[in-house]
């Protein structure tokens, strides 16, 4: 059974992001996987520095986090688009996660795991802009990322005071990037 852990590089309570990544889960569970989805905003690490990592070591937020990421086979991430980038929240996750450890191969929270990309604004852009880049880290750092990826605009409509999307053709593009996930990691 393939298992996929489920994200999103928003710390903001109520974050559409993290909405947006609970509802292509959702599509994960359908196909059979084993679907973890994890809030950032309880994974708080600080920014990456080498100084910091040589004198205390990895922090006990940024290990959990890793030892998350390689005990699943793929990845649904969303990012909130911040000046036409990713959220540094989930690049410093994600540099965090990238450090070898003793008796670790390079970059093994990452090599060969599959991804799916998405992103949610109330901008008519829906995040867009983002998920470039977020693109081209993720190849950097050995990942598969499937061509299948969403941006929701206009989401503060979609989205009830729960955190769940409501909106029908939205619910089913995400629950399709979740199924076609789960069906690339069989």
């Amino acid at each position: 059974m393939a298992k996929i852990l489920a994200f999103s590089g928003s710390g903001r309570k109520g974050s559409y992001n993290h909405s947006i990544v609970k509802c292509a889960a959702e599509g994960a569970i359908a196909q059979g996987a084993e679907v973890t989805v994890i809030d950032m905003s309880e994974f708080d690490m600080p920014i990456f520095n080498e100084d910091l990592e040589a004198s205390e070591g990895m922090p006990e937020k940024a290990q959990a986090f890793k030892d998350l990421l390689m005990a699943h086979d793929g990845f649904l991430i969303a990012s909130p688009e911040y000046n036409s980038g990713y959220s540094a929240l989930l690049k410093n996750a994600i540099d965090w996660a990238s450090r070898m450890q003793e008796g670790e191969k390079p970059l093994q929270a990452f090599k060969n795991k599959a991804a799916v990309i998405m992103a949610a604004s109330p901008g008519g852009l829906g995040g867009i802009r983002g998920l470039v880049p977020l693109r081209m880290l993720l190849g950097n750092i050995s990942m598969i990322v499937l061509p299948n990826q969403l941006a929701v605009s206009g989401v503060s409509k979609l989205v009830n005071d729960e955190g769940d999307v409501t909106d029908e053709k939205t619910v089913k593009g995400l629950h399709g990037l979740g199924k076609a996930l789960a069906d690339f990691l069989k």
